[in-house]
């Protein structure tokens, strides 16, 4: 028997990951295990091991179930992790599906226990959207003829299924069998996901041609991706345009404290949401809300001002102004101006002090954050489906918190 505690070192970042998952509270994850002690069922892998393995791999940008479970068999790290037990893709795959609402529950647990350590303040809370790549091409994308298609192919796949098994019922061994009927089942269930989701954005657009009709037809037909139905297209960074996810990260320093996938183009009308999670999360909310000028809108501004867990005084750039106007519009202005509600007023006011000025200056841990964890793979989904995405964002935010709270106890 190797000593495998012996080969690692005392500093590796396996050692950190498990130091970290020791100290969760994970009477939840022990809760649905099925087989018991005395009963029948296969001995289930400790949670312990499986949030491990995920978190650890996160870290070393591995995303795939696969790729750990070749991991358990031939990296030190890894076996190290596994103390022996054995693993497989699948399980660790279904770990990461199953236990989304676990996990999130232990991303709000481990934040409020660093809150009470001392190493998150939640006084001061930036916010910022961030896109990543759906695990689709726009290759993907079609439009109604290309549902049709869709749609007859997966009847078509169904049908020639049913025609194999009856046929011939010993065709093949019941795992390949099985492996056909899923691939079967998944590819009318994404043909399905796909027709609702075009339906959904060909009534978005007729409610956009109501206000903006000229506008609407100089756009192109909406289209939906027949790989990842959920996914919407987005413009990048890069300027490119493919089929996305638009993240919301919520950030106190370079700790993570709240996120969201959503299907949004833009961060407009997102801080207010944002807010009403950390509230569920921490039964509480920030003083301050860090924002560049497009996430909150000056009915939000309004709307936090008035929380009642307490004022929430939001910091977000006031547009800039024309100022080549003639005398009559300007006064417009002003009379338009007067007649703002206090909070706005207040946070034209606000965003005028040094004070404000420095917050905002602030707002560059976020983007830290953002790139730390597309570093680390976020930047490309491997899933698909938003529910799936979002599984990924948390385990990428709770490896986050993790190496912060690291460095942050390291001695200088």
């Amino acid at each position: 028997m190797i000593d495998l505690d012996g080969f690692l070192p005392a500093d590796h970042r396996a050692r950190v990951v498990w130091a970290f998952v020791e100290g969760l509270d994970l009477a939840a994850f022990y809760d649905r295990i099925k087989a018991r002690e005395n009963s029948a069922g296969r001995p289930p892998v400790d949670p312990k091991i499986h949030l491990s393995l995920w978190l650890y791999a996160t870290a070393e940008n591995v995303g795939s179930a696969r790729a750990i479970a070749r991991a358990c068999k031939s990296d030190l790290a890894y076996r190290w992790l596994c103390g022996g037990v054995s693993t497989n893709h699948h399980s660790l795959s279904d770990f990461r599906r199953d236990q989304d609402d676990l996990l999130d529950d232990v991303l709000s647990r481990s934040v409020a226990a660093l809150i009470a350590e001392g190493l998150i303040d939640l006084e001061e809370v930036v916010q910022d959207g961030t896109k990543v790549r759906a695990a689709a091409g726009r290759g993907t994308m079609v439009g109604a003829e290309g549902l049709d298609r869709l749609e007859a192919a997966a009847r078509w796949r169904v049908h020639r299924l049913k025609e194999e098994l009856e046929s011939d019922p010993g065709v093949s061994d019941r795992r390949g069998r099985a492996a056909r009927e899923r691939a079967a089942r998944e590819m009318t269930d994404r043909a399905a996901k796909a027709r609702k989701t075009y339906e959904t954005l060909q009534a978005e657009k007729a409610k956009a041609a109501r206000k903006h009709r000229q506008a609407e037809e100089k756009k192109s037909a909406r289209k939906v991706s027949r790989s990842d139905p959920e996914a919407r297209m987005m413009k990048f960074a890069d300027q490119a345009h493919a089929p996305g996810y638009n993240v919301q990260l919520a950030a106190s320093g370079l700790f993570v404290v709240g996120l969201d996938v959503t299907q949004r183009h833009n961060d407009t009308g997102l801080a207010a949401p944002m807010i009403a999670q950390l509230e569920t999360r921490y039964d509480r909310v920030p003083k301050r809300l860090v924002v560049d000028g497009r996430i909150a809108t000056q009915s939000e501004i309004v709307e936090l001002s008035q929380h009642p867990k307490g004022a929430i005084e939001v910091i977000a750039p006031v547009p800039a102004e024309r100022e080549d106007l003639k005398p009559e519009s300007r006064r417009r202005r002003a009379r338009r101006k007067a007649g703002e509600p206090e909070a706005i007023k207040a946070w034209r006011s606000r965003m005028q002090t040094a004070e404000a000025q420095a917050a905002l200056g602030r707002r560059k841990l976020i983007e830290t954050i953002n790139a730390m964890v597309k570093n680390r793979g976020m930047g490309r989904m491997l899933v698909r489906g938003r529910r799936a995405v979002q599984k990924v964002v948390i385990l990428h935010a709770l490896t986050n918190n993790m190496m912060q709270a690291h460095r942050a106890r390291s001695p200088a």
